[in-house]
């Protein structure tokens, strides 16, 4: 279920919101290989009713399955906005759409939550990668010359005297 404020509870006093919120109603559509969101984000916030919006206030936790971009190992990292605050327009061309009566927080929350996701997630600070893999092509006293291993056309350009 979408994270909902009704604005006819507002008029008689300010909201407590406490729950959580599931992936499919958060439909955050990541398209980043490092990072998925499977579990559910948990709210605690308050809504006032302001001239003109709805301030909301409070704190969003998410837990992120990430894998880092140095070691590819597979690691959780948490997500905390708190304190989180924004003003929800009611009025103008940026309004929020509004039906019956109540006002969808999600979209603000998942932006929010999108704007936050970590750009180059990193298991730990100190990751220094993969191991490197002994390379099979490095020169040998004696043996055959680079240069002369590869295509023809390498060959050819060899002949070449400047």
């Amino acid at each position: 279920m979408p994270l909902l404020v009704n604005l006819r509870h507002l008029q008689a006093h300010d909201a407590h919101l406490k729950g959580e919120l599931s992936v499919e109603d958060l439909d955050i559509d990541s398209r980043d290989e490092v990072i998925q969101v499977t579990q559910p984000l948990r709210y605690d916030l308050e809504v006032q009713k302001v001239e003109g919006g709805l301030l909301v206030q409070g704190k969003l936790h998410l837990l992120l399955d990430c894998q880092c971009v140095r070691c590819l190992k597979a690691f959780q990292q948490a997500l905390d906005l708190k304190p989180w605050t924004i003003l929800v327009p009611l009025e103008g061309e940026e309004k929020a759409p509004v039906v019956s009566d109540c006002v969808d927080l999600t979209p603000f929350v998942r932006e929010d939550i999108l704007l936050e996701f970590p750009r180059h997630p990193l298991c730990n600070a100190q990751c220094r990668g993969l191991p490197k893999a002994p390379s099979g092509n490095k020169h040998k006293p004696g043996g055959p010359d680079p240069t002369d291993v590869g295509s023809p056309a390498w060959a050819e350009l060899n002949k070449l005297k400047f």
